[in-house]
């Protein structure tokens, strides 16, 4: 802290932008309060764009920024003197703390920083050289009464992605998949993910919102995002399709049950059964029944097949004279039934 020199210090097993952001949420907990400047470095963690004069900062970091309600002024490249108490800080963290704990070993992060707090506290209570007081006084009456108050809940961190949605409507995260309305199939989108849900932004409204699923290859699909034709099949089940059949008739509900057991997925078997739904409303129950009936006979028990008998009408003729005798030419090669007897 800038009036105090009041000092935090924690371990982390990567420099990643969550990393930075962590560490930054940490502090300011240890701290107490937020602060109306930060005065970091510009690695690339940071900064998308180092600049002298106009820094963009990382996505995350910025959105940190502005959940905390803190400015953001970082140091010019290779110019340490622009935050020194901070330089200062770290050659006092390497000599107080590090040096203290170098002969030992650990075996997690955690374990490291339980070893490096009460060593920071320690830090914060020697006594200064030159002045009355300590870090941590000089905390409490210069620093803290100025420091704002924490928002209540601590910022979740995110990770942000540009994916562009597949022709399924659906884009991919960490090799799960999730829905977007299927008007933004082939448009770029903009997720913001946690650890628990998936947020998708387009044109800076978000458009789509969902659990984040623990299984990878797994598909979450929302109703709303299908289009029409696909969100009929949702409301069908095996067990509704077969009542369905079974108020037509038995050689309907035989060819349902055939499509459900034959299929080598229940969204194929589904797709056909809505066909025999539509052929229904246009040619009427009896027509159905016979052309199933027909359809079995001839162990055609299809969708394609059922279609074709009733546009050429063959569901008028009785199923027993769907058999043609055919007389066989009388050959040598042609042994006859009486061969096999």
């Amino acid at each position: 802290l800038g009036a105090s020199s009041y000092t935090f210090a924690c371990a982390t097993r990567a420099q990643k932008v969550e990393d930075w952001v962590l560490c930054t949420i940490s502090a300011l907990e240890y701290f107490g309060g937020v602060t109306r400047l930060l005065v970091p470095d510009q690695p690339r963690t940071v900064s998308a764009r180092p600049d002298r004069y106009e820094p963009t900062a990382q996505r995350l970091f910025a959105e940190m920024c502005a959940y905390y309600g803190v400015a953001l002024l970082p140091a010019r490249p290779a110019k340490p003197r622009d935050k020194p108490k901070v330089e200062a800080a770290v050659l006092l963290v390497e000599r107080w703390v590090l040096a203290r704990l170098r002969k030992q070993t650990f075996f997690s992060i955690a374990e490291l920083n339980a070893a490096i707090a009460p060593l920071v506290v320690d830090l914060n209570n020697r006594p200064f050289k030159k002045l009355e007081g300590c870090r941590r006084s000089a905390y409490e009456e210069l620093d803290k009464p100025v420091l704002r108050a924490l928002p209540v809940q601590r910022m979740q961190i995110y990770t942000f992605k540009s994916p562009r949605v597949n022709v399924d409507y659906h884009i991919e995260y960490e090799h799960r998949f999730y829905s977007v309305p299927y008007q933004l199939v082939g448009q770029q989108v903009e997720l913001r993910a946690t650890s628990c849900t998936v947020e998708i932004m387009h044109n800076n409204l978000r458009v789509a919102m969902h659990a984040a699923h623990p299984r990878k290859g797994s598909f979450t699909t929302l109703a709303e995002h299908m289009p029409e034709n696909h969100r009929e099949h949702l409301q069908w089940s095996p067990d509704k399709l077969i009542a369905w059949a079974q108020r037509v008739g038995k050689a309907c509900e035989m060819v349902v049950r055939w499509q459900l057991e034959h299929r080598a997925h229940p969204e194929q078997a589904y797709r056909s059964c809505l066909g025999l739904m539509r052929l229904l409303r246009t040619y009427g129950r009896d027509r159905l029944e016979a052309a199933c009936a027909r359809a079995q006979s001839i162990r055609a028990p299809n969708y394609k097949s059922i279609d074709s008998i009733l546009k050429s009408g063959m569901d008028y003729l009785p199923v027993a004279q769907q058999a043609v005798q055919v007389e066989l030419p009388l050959h040598e090669n042609v042994r006859g039934a009486n061969y096999y007897h």
